[in-house]
């Protein structure tokens, strides 16, 4: 950890105090000496780091970076872009402020750094806080309760990125592709070429000229140029406040072998176990596919009071619709079970995205808001489900139906996701129709579906684009 003094960071001699142990793989030091080897950094020449968005995860992210290697100021440099001119509403102001003093370390913390008079002025309403201003102090606006080690914070685009060796996508889905179009106008001239860190876990579809998904890492080839082999993903079983407390957590950098060893390793910290694999296709549809389902399950856990066995029950229809779409895509994708089933477990157990859904159900919430909310940000789940929708409803992508000789779209065996197209975008049923649609007496036994997708030739290569 760095010298923040975060109540996160306390050690006890060798051991965390939440049990964990130091790194077996090599010091803070030894690792950034390897990284900055790989990428040709001299002497006097730092590695540098930018985070794009400061979400929950994206700011975690860039934390837990910073908590591990900010002391080796000459030889990495870590910083991370947001957008200037979010003013903090009164009522977080208030909150801040309560959660700064109840946090001894934090308190000292910005009493040393002379910043703590200006959280009293913003509670009181005579000064207007600013998104980046709290971030520099370690607070994330979709996080409040927990707050982060200080970061540099750059609000110039072209400043934060223009030189940056590793770019860290901290953005929605729905942002990746305007953002990084810019960020290609400044890297024009460059003669490295960075690599880029994924962490947007959503999809776009394009209908035309042929009906093709679109991710994010996709996104950023096609703005930037960067070549795939640059491009990871990075996703696993993570709650951000969660892991930056230092809860056990584990994920996995996806991508071309080129990078993906040598930033799992980096990455790698005693309570984030970071493992590589080479099927980005998957792990990053899947990212997208999780948040859709994870939706319908907030209203399952709503309407049914939390019962365990609905939610079990909607847990199996899930995630053999979720498998079935993964073999459309890829030829032979990873296999939903390990760090990919938890992840997917864990969104649905408790997420954004499943919050949104209980709370459409409950009625303390409405489609008519939108799907960014306040102190949770990008819904990406419903975006997500109109893709997903879209897509498989072409015509062109038909496939024999299991128990008819006829053939029909994709989207019609996937009944979960039909219905919270019907909820979410078309607005025909309410929340409730997902119960429906579980005790409906013609849905097929999970198995099944899984079977179709296992032995049937379903997959269909031209839905990724090139």
């Amino acid at each position: 950890m760095g010298a923040t003094g975060t109540a996160a960071g306390v050690t006890d001699g060798n051991v965390h105090m939440n049990g964990s142990i130091p790194s077996v793989n090599g010091s803070s030091e030894d690792k950034v000496d390897e990284l900055r080897q790989l990428f040709g950094k001299s002497d006097g020449d730092p590695l540098r780091i930018v985070g794009v968005g400061a979400g929950a995860w994206g700011s975690v992210f860039l934390a837990m970076l910073q908590d591990a290697y900010g002391t080796f100021r000459d030889k990495v440099q870590i910083r991370i872009w947001r957008r200037a001119g979010r003013s903090v509403d009164r009522a977080t102001a208030e909150h801040l402020f309560e959660v700064i003093n109840s946090r001894e370390d934090v308190l000292r913390r910005l009493i040393r750094r002379c910043a703590y008079l200006k959280y009293v002025e913003g509670r009181l309403g005579d000064r207007i806080l600013y998104a980046d201003e709290i971030l520099k102090d370690g607070f994330c606006l979709n996080m409040i309760d927990t707050p982060l080690c200080p970061l540099k914070v750059v609000t110039n685009l072209q400043e934060a990125v223009w030189d940056a060796d590793i770019v860290v996508n901290g953005l929605p889905s729905t942002e990746t592709r305007e953002v990084f179009q810019e960020i290609s106008r400044y890297w024009k001239e460059r003669i490295s070429i960075p690599v880029i860190i994924s962490l947007a876990k959503g999809i776009e579809a394009e209908l035309e000229p042929e009906p093709r998904i679109v991710t994010p890492t996709q996104m950023i080839n096609r703005a930037t140029g960067v070549p795939m082999e640059n491009i990871l993903y990075l996703g696993g079983p993570n709650i951000a406040s969660e892991i930056y407390n230092k809860e056990y957590a584990n994920a996995r950098i996806c991508g071309a072998e080129k990078w993906r060893k040598s930033l799992a390793k980096f990455l790698r910290q005693p309570h984030f176990i970071v493992w590589d694999n080479g099927d980005l296709v998957t792990h990053e549809v899947m990212g997208g596919l999780k948040n859709v389902y994870a939706i319908g399950a907030g209203m399952v856990a709503a309407l049914t009071n939390e019962s365990a066995t609905s939610k079990s029950v909607y847990f199996a229809h899930c995630t053999s619709e979720m498998i079935f779409i993964t073999h459309l895509l890829a030829e032979e994708p990873e296999r939903l079970a390990g760090p990919l089933l938890a992840d997917t477990y864990v969104t649905l157990l408790k997420g954004r995205n499943a919050w949104y859904g209980q709370k459409l159900a409950k009625g303390e919430i409405n489609l008519d808001m939108g799907d960014s909310i306040k102190g949770k940000g990008m819904i990406q789940g419903v975006s997500a489900v109109k893709a997903f929708y879209e897509l498989l409803s072409q015509s062109c992508l038909n496939i024999l139906h299991p128990n008819e000789s006829n053939r029909i779209a994709p989207v019609e065996l996937c009944p979960i996701l039909q219905t919270l197209y019907k909820i979410l975008i078309m607005r025909e049923l309410s929340c409730k129709g997902i119960l429906q649609a579980l005790r409906d007496e013609t849905m097929n036994d999970p198995r099944e579906r899984i079977e179709i997708a296992q032995r049937h030739a379903i997959y269909r290569p031209s839905l990724l684009i090139k």
